[in-house]
């Protein structure tokens, strides 16, 4: 699968105050307690942190954010996201549970809880747990929930739900280099040959998209309509531009298959 670890992860959204008593009037900076504050300021040192892989000291920062504000679901969520990255699952399940206790509708916490259970294989949870977060109507970005359930489907060898998930993904947002990848992935291994075709040449067509991962895509996919110019044109480019990726030395050893 391609692209999938900087783009399954939703983002988190700032501390935000508590709404004031009158629920017609808008929220500004005044309505904060000095709580919401010292909340605020250490997620974002905490979100900072965890984007540079320095988990431990995010993990400092997002418990000094639930001590000053408990409430708060985006610190259980990222803590969530931490713990997971620290490989601590039981930790990180009851982060996002208890999360999702506070708010069972946040749709950052859904999604991030689902890809969790899917990197642990509980896949029928997983895929449960994104039909819950597709239903939700105020959720904007179905394309990228959709990405993650096929991409999970995929993985538990659910070739054909996948497929379906994934082209649901991509009719909703065709620019999507991921989901045209594993679409087409899904598609080769399903001996779509034509058809996957079709998805990998659309990101290959786009310089700045073409991967080491796109390109051997792409050619074992002439490969196997036997189109032996195209897996020589493909090949040449897999060497010039990735010369030392695993995918040009599975090439260099006529290793199709793998």
């Amino acid at each position: 699968m391609w692209g999938l670890a900087s783009g399954l992860v939703w983002g988190l959204s700032a501390c935000v105050a508590d709404k004031p008593r009158d629920s017609k009037d808008l929220v500004t900076a005044s309505d904060q307690t000095d709580a919401d504050r010292r909340a605020k300021v250490r997620m974002e040192l905490a979100e900072a942190y965890f984007g540079r892989g320095m988990n431990t000291t995010a993990l400092d920062e997002v418990k000094q954010a639930i001590v000053a504000k408990p409430t708060s679901v985006e610190a259980y969520n990222l803590r969530g996201l931490i713990y997971a990255s620290l490989n601590q699952p039981q930790l990180a399940e009851e982060s996002f549970r208890h999360a999702l206790r506070l708010a069972p509708s946040d749709l950052s916490t859904m999604h991030n809880y689902g890809w969790f259970l899917c990197q642990q294989r509980r896949f029928s949870e997983a895929d449960a747990q994104y039909n819950t977060l597709v239903a939700q109507p105020e959720l904007r970005d179905a394309s990228r929930a959709l990405l993650a359930q096929g991409v999970c489907q995929a993985r538990d060898f659910r070739l054909a739900d996948a497929e379906k998930t994934l082209s649901r993904a991509y009719e909703i947002d065709p620019a999507n280099p991921a989901t045209a990848v594993n679409l087409s992935e899904v598609l080769y291994k399903e001996g779509e040959f034509e058809r996957a075709r079709f998805y990998i040449r659309r990101v290959n067509s786009q310089d700045n998209l073409v991967t080491a991962q796109s390109l051997w895509l792409a050619l074992r996919v002439e490969n196997r309509l036997r189109q032996d110019s195209q897996v020589r044109v493909l090949g040449n480019q897999l060497r010039g531009r990735f010369p030392e990726a695993p995918e040009t030395l599975l090439f260099e050893k006529g290793r199709f298959d793998e």
